[in-house]
């Protein structure tokens, strides 16, 4: 105190109550935290109230639980659909990847049109050349199943659509997941399908190549795939179990009636009376499928089932004479003109030494020698086996001086673009039925067929028998 007895005045320097201020301070904090906590308890309180109400008043339409009132929905049906999908897909998958590899995309970077596909090419390997009807069988399934199993796709969008409009479309982080693979499942599947068959039906309105864009977008879509499955085969066996197939091929309209309400809100709250039974949704998807079997897969197959080939671009044979079989693109399409292949059109072969160059009559002078081999193009369609003739690939490497070549670049004489260009493998090279083609059943080539020369391989992507070629450069 001071001398008059008195307590020192704040500020003074008297002595002070430790940690007054601190106290002053955390109790502000505390009341602070307090305050926000009441709040965000107030605002999250307000935003289920919001989500509760939006949930009771979903707009118009097919966000509406009664717009969707089909009594045959349910898991049962989705589950038949997505067990043929379960193994259509896959094998659409492998076949799909197996002629990105028959590219032989890790061999060159002119036979690759996606460079920057790093892990994704984890698989590739040396494409063979036995038995020569590798991928005309390969791609053949692959082709004709993709478009088998367009009528079960669009069964299965149809069994689950309710699930794509379900409202809301977010409710929690975890909810919303799920829906964002949902959208990665439909949308990759779509447009696989969709460009699939564009490409089929030579409607090139890509922005971009198609081999690239089917390429990345099977992928994306096998990733959503595989989620989609591991989530839901515990559901779809349980689905499938819960009713018998028979008993359902055996069930009239008169006793068709909707499944048991299930969890994921597939079955009608409401469903309308039935128009048509279970056995008849699966007989107009099985029919469909067959329909388009018949008029698909003849374009692989060939032979008398050609002309059932109706959907298919190259379903009839261009003509009876020796030349007269499919093609894809004709010389005049690709800019092919007298100055590249007349008489002044030679054939370069670099190898070990000084190039050779040979006109088209020196080539023949030559041992020829025969084959028969199909053309089998992605599209899905081929040609039947067809008698060539011309010079060996592993005897032109010898005359190159390399004749243990390990691969050939073969370069066509027409403008430059896509596919004018292709690197052949070693074993590519040295399969006896890889040739230099001068001659197809017994006449020159037509130009269309690549006039002067063009390569056949054994088990070889069409587009990679690259036709007018005028320059050969083997490589150790």
């Amino acid at each position: 105190m001071d001398s008059d007895g008195r307590p020192p005045a704040p500020g003074s320097g008297g002595p002070q109550h430790p940690g007054s201020d601190g106290g002053h301070a955390q109790g502000r904090l505390r009341r602070v935290h307090a305050a926000a906590t009441a709040r965000a308890t107030e605002v999250a309180a307000r935003v289920r109230d919001l989500v509760r109400r939006a949930e009771r008043t979903p707009p118009p339409g097919p966000f509406r639980p009664g717009f969707w009132r089909s009594p045959l929905r349910g898991p049962w049906l989705t589950s038949v659909f997505g067990l043929v999908l379960l193994i259509g897909i896959p094998l659409l998958f492998v076949t799909g990847m197996l002629s990105y590899a028959s590219y032989n995309p890790d061999l060159a970077r002119i036979n690759d049109q996606t460079p920057d596909k790093g892990l994704l090419g984890f698989y590739l390997f040396a494409w063979p050349t036995r038995p020569s009807w590798l991928y005309r069988l390969t791609q053949g399934v692959h082709v004709t199943l993709g478009v088998v199993l367009v009528p079960v796709l669009l069964a299965k969008l149809w069994s689950v659509i309710p699930k794509l409009f379900e409202w809301l479309p977010v409710r929690s982080v975890a909810h919303g997941l799920e829906r964002l693979s949902l959208l990665m499942l439909v949308g990759g599947v779509i447009f696989e399908f969709v460009t699939g068959i564009f490409n089929i039906q030579l409607f090139y309105v890509f922005p971009g190549s198609f081999y690239t864009l089917h390429f990345y977008g099977a992928w994306v879509f096998i990733a959503a795939f595989v989620v989609h499955v591991s989530l839901r085969l515990g559901r779809m066996t349980r689905a499938l179990r819960s009713r018998s197939l028979r008993a359902e091929l055996r069930t009239d309209l008169a006793h068709t009636r909707p499944e048991p309400p299930d969890p994921d809100g597939l079955v009608p709250a409401a469903p309308a009376p039935p128009t048509m039974t279970r056995r008849g949704a699966l007989a107009m998807v099985g029919g469909g499928s067959l329909l388009l079997l018949v008029v698909t897969a003849g374009q692989s197959i060939g032979g008398r089932l050609r002309s059932t080939a109706l959907l298919a671009p190259h379903n009839r044979t261009p003509g009876d004479d020796p030349n007269g079989f499919q093609i894809n693109k004709t010389a005049a399409s690709v800019g092919i003109t007298a100055a590249h292949v007349g008489p002044g059109w030679r054939l370069e072969i670099h190898g070990r030494g000084p190039a050779l160059v040979l006109t088209r009559a020196q080539l023949l002078a030559m041992r020829q020698h025969g084959t028969t081999l199909p053309i089998a193009c992605v599209e899905g369609w081929s040609t039947s086996d067809q008698q060539w003739s011309g010079l060996r690939l592993t005897d032109l490497a010898a005359l190159a001086g390399l004749p243990r070549a390990g691969s050939v670049l073969v370069e066509s004489a027409q403008p430059p673009g896509p596919y004018t260009s292709v690197v052949l493998r070693g074993n590519q090279v040295h399969d006896p039925r890889s040739l230099l083609a001068l001659r197809v059943n017994g006449a020159d080539l037509s130009l269309d067929h690549g006039y002067p020369a063009r390569v056949i391989v054994p088990a070889n992507p069409g587009v990679n028998n690259t036709k007018w070629v005028h320059r050969l450069t083997f490589r150790t």
